[in-house]
Formats: structure tokens, sequence, C-alpha cells
């Protein structure tokens, strides 16, 4: 069965956070979320991830409503739980304990065995000045590419 790759990526996440540590987690979704999933129906407006009771969590992460769901149908922004091993969890429970660290969802994509996953990245959030600096440095990749590919 050939299906086509579904790859959703937080874009304003490595703009807003330094990105120091990524992993690949898991999620508990309902049948719904999945098909939306798979349509690319995600929006990471204002999504983050929280320890509650020793689990990561992701908020506000919106997936819209199946069209064809009927009765069987979910709230777009509720809380999914994030599936990791403990020592993952214990790691990364200690990091955000110190000041400055989040978790942000970076993607959300389908791997090979059909499994949703999400990537999410422990981050500290960035300066203006840090910002700036990520603007340049974009501009001039931009620019060096476009000789480059002038010359040929």
């Amino acid at each position: 069965m050939a299906q086509d790759k579904v790859y959703i990526k937080n874009r304003s996440a490595t703009f807003e956070y330094a990105i120091e540590d990524k992993l690949t987690a898991g999620m508990v979704l309902t049948g719904s979320e999945i098909k939306s999933i798979r349509a690319g129906k995600v929006s990471f407006n204002d999504s983050y991830c929280l320890f509650s009771h020793g689990e990561l969590w992701v908020k506000s992460l919106h997936i819209s409503e199946y069209v064809n769901a009927g009765y069987a149908s979910h709230d777009p922004t509720r809380e999914r739980k994030l599936l990791l091993n403990k020592r993952e969890l214990r790691k990364w429970e200690t990091k955000i304990k110190e000041k400055g660290y989040t978790i942000v969802p970076l993607a959300v994509f389908i791997n090979e065995n059909g499994f949703a996953k999400i990537d999410i990245g422990l981050g500290r959030g960035k300066k203006l000045h840090d910002k700036r600096e990520t603007i340049k440095s974009r501009d001039v990749d931009r620019e060096i590419k476009r000789e480059l590919y002038k010359k040929r």
C-alpha cells in the first residue's frame, strides 16, 4: 500500500525557541484524530507540553474534527498523552525544573508502520536579539543558495 507521507512541522517553534534536545514520542489518539492527522489537519498555534503526575501531555495541539466521524467525533484541542519511557520522562522532568526550559512540539508525522508520532524539543526561549540573528543567518543562507544556483 503506497501511502502519502504526512509530516506537519511547527515552523514557529525553532524561531521562538533554541532547541537543545529532541525526542520522538507516540500519542494516545482516537480514531477520528488519526484520520484528521492523515488528512494534514493539524495546527500548532500556542501548543506546549507539560508534566502532570509523572506523565507528559501536549496541550492546545489543534487536530481538526474529521468530517465523516459522525457521533465518534473528538474535541479538537483536548489534552493528549505522550508515550515515552520512564527514563526519558525523568530526564526531561529534571530539565524542566530548571529556569527557562520548556517542551514544545516540533512536528507531527505518520511513521512507516502507520502510527502517529510527535517530535518534541526541549528548548529555551529566545530573546529578541537571538531572533534577529536567526533571521540574518537565514537571509545569508538564502543569498548563498541563490548565487550558487546562478552559477550553474
